[in-house]
């Protein structure tokens, strides 16, 4: 018979910290190898080319990276 989620969890809690990392690192990669990590590839290998052909053909203007952070700062409240 299977475990009910909440055994599990309760398990989970149990472990020592290290312990609960490499449980997440290894549920983490398990998930990355799943069918839907390639859609999800392919979907940022579109997105990336359509990114560089509108940089390519002048849709967009590129903006420094230093700008960008330094607006993000601004947004966030952070100017250091």
């Amino acid at each position: 018979m299977a475990r009910s989620l909440q055994e599990i969890e309760r398990d989970i809690q149990a472990l020592a910290p290290t312990d609960r990392q490499q449980l997440l690192r290894d549920l983490i990669a398990d998930m990355d190898e799943s069918e839907n990590s390639e859609s999800i590839e392919h979907a940022w290998r579109v997105e990336a080319q359509r990114r560089l052909s509108e940089l390519r053909n002048g849709s967009v203007t590129p903006v420094p990276a230093k700008d960008v952070f330094a607006r993000a700062r601004a947004r966030l409240g952070d100017a250091g």
